[in-house]
């Protein structure tokens, strides 16, 4: 026999669908900032490759979002990511003084 789904099920499939769809948007949108500032090449080319790569990144936010544990690791893991990319395009556009004297 199988069970039919709970509220409590049903709301964390539903929280999974919204944290891999708003979460994965903000990761692939710092990752695409960042990687067009940083990759080597041309700004167009950059701009491109960023956009490109940006596809891939979201859907393997996506696949971690559904393939974790919990909701909560996955919020974890999520902002996790977003922070540190968060962090490096600060970094990168300037808002960290880093090695400049006053």
């Amino acid at each position: 026999m199988t069970r039919s789904p709970t509220l409590s099920d049903r709301a964390a499939v539903a929280g999974r669908v919204v944290l891999a769809a708003g979460g994965g948007y903000g990761v692939a949108a710092l990752a695409t900032a960042l990687l067009s500032l940083t990759l080597p090449m041309p700004r167009a080319e950059a701009v491109t490759m960023a956009t490109l790569a940006s596809f891939a990144i979201m859907v393997g936010v996506v696949v971690v979002v559904f393939a974790a544990r919990s909701l909560g690791r996955a919020a974890g893991i999520v902002g996790g990511v977003a922070l540190v990319l968060g962090v490096a395009l600060a970094a990168v556009i300037g808002l960290f003084p880093l090695g400049h004297a006053p």
